[in-house]
Order: structure tokens, then C-alpha cells, then sequence
């Protein structure tokens, strides 16, 4: 999609309501790997994903860093760095005083960086991973209460306006009733592909040859801040990993400064445990969202002479 635009005066844009419905697909494929078994083993290892979220969650304070050492104002450079979700951040840049354009910018570009490169490189380094000893069994009838279920979640959860509601509320339903009923099901064949397409072209209708072209130094910042951050994150993911006996590529996985749906569906591709992988993503999305704002407030409060 990006090079159709970028190289073609062909400026395709996104499917209406394609976004959505690619996260409501992946949101309930999502939330059946979780199980009663699954979900005791992530509450076993709350601290471990609670300190996983937040040092990603921290090594943000990089981006800002480089930011403003170019002479960002303070609320663009805070808020197109914070690894949140594009919409949520926007949102809050626009309370804050930052230039809307390049907060949407910036997370846009961590987002495309971190999809386009950590599902390359773990493809590279680790294969088609290992296939699933138990496939999951698809169960129409249950799929059948799930996808409706999951939509009036996500229009409930749109008209509370929460974040990324297309996402969590499919997810929550699915999850919530994969455990109680400890379904162990999954989707048919092809829908997280379909999912992930609808996604991935959405993502890609943001960018042309106009914004690559309009701030060029703004996105050498942006890309130099992201691939810091993913770096720091796959050193803590290390010393987590060997601390901890916890699978290093899992680890590593959620603890990607990217987004929910696209990292979760890396995780199910790889064969790497899904649910580890969303706890820790939407950990650090908790994180961003109920401390970024205070936090920027903190940082430029009037100082007392």
C-alpha cells in the first residue's frame, strides 16, 4: 500500500470500517488462546509483566530526549514518543498543546517501524517456528455467539469512549469465555490473515510521497528513538528472560514498543506464547494511558523561583 502510494499517483485509500473490523477479527482470535491453565500462568508471573511494561514503558524518556535536543516543543516531543496508541495520544497531545500532525506522525512511524522490522527479523532468525502440537478445533456455534458478542462490546466499549475499543472488546469477550468455559477452540483458517490484511493496509493509507517528503529530520528522530527503545527493550527482555526461565522470544515479543493486534499475531505465527505476549502489551498501553498525561504535567509545571 505504502509504495502503491508513494511511487503511483494512484492514492489508494482505506477500506471504510476496514480497521475495525481487521481488529475485531484478531481481538476475538486473540482472547481464545487464553484458557484457565493459560491464564494461572500469567497471574503467576504478574510482577514479571508488570516491570517488563513499565521499563518499556520508561525507555520512551529516550525519544523525548532526542526530541527535544532538535528543538521539539515539549508536548509534540513528549507525546509522539510515548508508546501508546496513535488515537489515545493524538487525543491527549491535542489537551496539551502539541502539533497534532506530528504526534500522529510519530506513531504512525513507531508503529510501521516496529511492524515492518520485528516480524522480519524474527522470521529470519527463528523461521516458520514450531507447529502447534494441538491445533486449535474450530466450533462454529461458539464463533457464531463470540463475533456478535464481541461487536456490541466494542460498540459499548466505543460509546464509554476507551481506547482501542475494536481491539479490547472482542478481546475481552473471547477471553472471558474461552476461561470460564475453557473452550480451547480457534478461528477457521485464514481469518487472522484476513484480519491482519485489513490492518495492514489501514496503517498503510497514512503515508505518501508528501509526508516523506515534509519533515525529513522528524522522521530520521522519530526512526533513531524507536530503534533505541527496541533495543532497550530487548536487553530487559534478556535479563528478564534469564532471571525468570521465561521464554526469551515471547519476552522480547511484548516487550516491542508496537501495537497489540500486530505483535499478538507475530506471537501466534511464531508459535510463541500469545497470551504473555498481550498481557505485556496491554500492560504498557495501561501504563502510557493513565501516566502520560500526568506525567507531562509534572514536567512542565511552573518551578518556584
Amino acid at each position: 500500500i505504502i509504495l502503491v502510494r508513494c511511487l503511483t499517483p494512484w492514492q489508494l485509500a482505506e477500506i471504510p470500517g476496514g480497521r475495525k473490523c481487521g481488529q475485531w477479527i484478531v481481538g476475538i482470535g486473540i482472547g481464545l488462546h487464553f484458557t484457565p491453565l493459560v491464564m494461572e500462568q500469567v497471574l503467576a508471573h504478574f510482577g514479571l509483566i508488570f516491570v517488563g511494561a513499565l521499563l518499556t514503558s520508561v525507555s520512551s524518556v529516550l525519544g523525548v530526549w532526542i526530541m527535544r535536543r532538535s528543538g521539539e516543543d515539549r508536548a509534540t516531543a513528549f507525546f509522539s514518543s510515548m508508546p501508546g496508541g496513535s488515537g489515545e495520544m493524538v487525543n491527549l497531545g491535542a489537551r496539551n498543546g502539541a502539533v497534532l500532525s506530528r504526534v500522529a506522525a510519530g506513531q504512525s512511524l513507531r508503529v510501521l517501524m516496529v511492524v515492518l522490522c520485528v516480524p522480519a527479523a524474527f522470521k529470519y532468525l527463528l523461521g516458520e517456528g514450531a507447529p502447534a502440537l494441538h491445533p486449535a478445533s474450530v466450533n462454529l456455534y461458539w464463533l457464531a455467539l463470540l463475533f456478535p458478542a464481541g461487536a456490541l462490546m466494542a460498540w459499548l466499549w466505543q460509546r464509554l469512549r476507551q481506547p482501542n475499543p475494536w481491539l479490547f472488546g472482542p478481546l475481552l469477550v473471547s477471553a472471558s469465555v474461552s476461561i470460564y468455559w475453557n473452550l480451547h477452540i480457534g478461528l477457521p483458517d485464514g481469518s487472522s490473515q484476513a484480519g491482519q490484511w485489513l490492518i495492514g493496509s489501514g496503517l498503510g493509507c497514512h503515508f505518501n510521497r508528501a509526508f516523506f517528503r515534509r519533515a525529513p529530520s522528524f522522521i530520521g528522530r522519530t526512526l533513531t528513538g524507536t530503534a533505541l527503545t527496541m533495543l532497550i527493550a530487548s536487553l530487559c527482555a534478556l535479563g528478564l528472560s534469564s532471571l525468570t526461565q521465561l521464554d526469551l522470544r515471547s519476552m522480547t515479543l511484548g516487550m516491542m514498543p508496537g501495537g497489540i493486534a500486530e505483535m499478538s499475531l507475530t506471537a501466534e505465527t511464531l508459535q510463541l506464547s500469545v497470551p504473555l505476549v498481550t498481557a505485556l502489551q496491554v500492560m504498557r498501553l495501561l501504563f502510557v494511558l493513565f501516566l502520560a498525561e500526568p506525567l507531562f504535567r509534572y514536567w512542565v509545571r511552573p518551578r518556584p523561583d
